[in-house]
């Protein structure tokens, strides 16, 4: 049902602010403005989906999209090139914390804001839904003295989450950490943050090159975009620094490519690497509402092939009053490859690509995204659907390499039992986060 506001009554300002306040409770991650020939398009995003809003009429679409301008710090006479802005204020009793977007399209101006959420970072790794397994993982990696930690993922899928609530963890009294950011996303007490500015040369690079000379023992570079960013955190992590950042890449074997297409020495890369998070975000399941059902044929087959324990019943979405659409929220499926002295060897002997996929994914106790995924679908935390929209199993080369190493050393009969000595329901995370909830659901189940 679209929101309808009188235009010709309330005031241009009153209407923005009470769009911005109304998506933010709403739990929207971004607000959409799109210019049509008839009107501008309101629409949100909720949980990673985009819903219609409000429509608004070409006579006031000029005027809120200046007023957006205003708030937000950008230029309102420029309307033929994109620009960046951002707002954080307290409107109608709600502290917004919101980066704005322009570009200029063939009907106007198009908006995008950004909405951002901290609750998630503050709450700590415990809290992320790593299972047991990948959070123990997850802490010993932290725990190393030097060394690259990458997050990995498309962009909106948390990786900004997870490297805060990283840094939450790491901020000590003993510990001098800085950051080097574009932009800030969230102001941390007892970390020393920097803006890269690049109309004046403040760039990831040179940013690095000074923060070597502050005495780090921690650096969080914001992301790696290109070959000397690259070198320098390589570079950094190997003279005594932990170095964390984020690389826009599928899984852990993307990401040991891309490292290595931006022209890291291999010798370096395979000393400097240890560990890598790949993560997707997948839609929750509303806990109201969700309905138990039968697995059908195929999803019993692949729950055998992946997980290897058969599964007889999922949940799916119901929909109710609470939710509207059967999902509540979202819950990372994630990919933890803590690096081995194996990979490190295959790494630096420059062996080939395929070779390297059999020993990420074969050899190493990795659970990969897919796995992942089906365990949270069996405890009832999504659904079957969620997990195979985001993940391609026709392009799921990595789960068929696991597999066939673990067929070819293993008879099926090794296997099944290995997976009935060590199930997957008898893990027990750490308490009061939604690993232990999931832990707690597969034993019920």
């Amino acid at each position: 049902m679209l929101r309808v506001f009188d235009y010709e009554r309330i005031p241009v300002v009153e209407i923005v602010n009470d769009i911005m306040v109304d998506a933010s409770k709403r739990g929207a991650s971004d607000i959409h403005f799109d210019p049509l020939e008839k009107f501008m398009k309101i629409r949100i995003r909720i949980d990673g989906i985009l819903i219609d809003y409000a429509e608004v009429p070409n006579g006031i679409k000029k005027n809120l999209v200046t007023r957006i301008k205003i708030i937000s710090g950008m230029n309102i006479t420029e309307s033929r090139l994109p620009q960046d802005g951002a707002i954080k204020a307290t409107i109608n009793g709600t502290d917004l914390d919101l980066r704005v977007s322009c570009l200029p399209t063939s009907q106007g101006e198009k908006i995008v804001i950004r909405i951002l959420d901290y609750t998630m970072s503050l709450t700590g790794i415990e809290q992320l839904g790593f299972s047991q397994k990948n959070f123990e993982k997850v802490v010993k990696m932290i725990n190393v003295p030097n060394g690259i930690i990458l997050v990995t993922g498309a962009t909106g899928t948390g990786k900004s989450t997870t490297v805060y609530s990283i840094l939450q963890r790491l901020n000590k009294e003993d510990t001098n950490i800085i950051t080097v950011e574009d932009p800030i996303e969230m102001d941390i007490e007892g970390i020393n943050q920097v803006q890269t500015n690049s109309e004046i040369g403040l760039t990831f690079a040179t940013a690095l090159r000074s923060i070597l000379r502050q005495d780090p023992n921690i650096i969080m570079i914001g992301e790696i975009r290109d070959s000397e960013t690259a070198k320098i955190a390589v570079r950094a992590s190997i003279t005594g620094h932990l170095v964390l950042s984020t690389v826009h890449t599928n899984n852990s074997l993307n990401t040991i490519e891309r490292l290595l297409d931006m022209e890291v020495e291999r010798y370096l890369l395979s000393s400097a690497l240890t560990g890598i998070i790949s993560q997707k975000l997948a839609r929750m399941l509303c806990p109201k509402c969700k309905k138990e059902r039968p697995t059908s044929d195929y999803e019993k087959d692949l729950f055998n092939k992946v997980l290897g324990k058969p599964i007889d019943k999922v949940w799916e979405a119901e929909g109710c009053e609470v939710c509207g659409n059967g999902y509540h929220g979202r819950i990372a499926l994630q990919e933890v490859l803590l690096i081995s002295q194996e990979i490190r060897d295959a790494i630096s002997n420059n062996i080939r690509k395929e070779e390297l996929r059999e020993l990420v994914y074969g050899s190493s106790d990795v659970t990969t995204l897919l796995q992942d995924g089906l365990e949270k679908v069996a405890a009832g935390y999504t659904t079957f659907e969620e997990v195979l929209k985001l993940i391609e199993l026709d392009d799921d080369e990595t789960m068929e390499v696991k597999v066939e190493a673990k067929e070819a050393a293993n008879k099926t009969e090794v296997l099944q039992t290995a997976n009935l000595q060590k199930p997957v329901q008898e893990e027990k995370p750490r308490p009061a986060g939604i690993a232990d909830m999931l832990a707690q659901q597969s034993t019920n189940a």
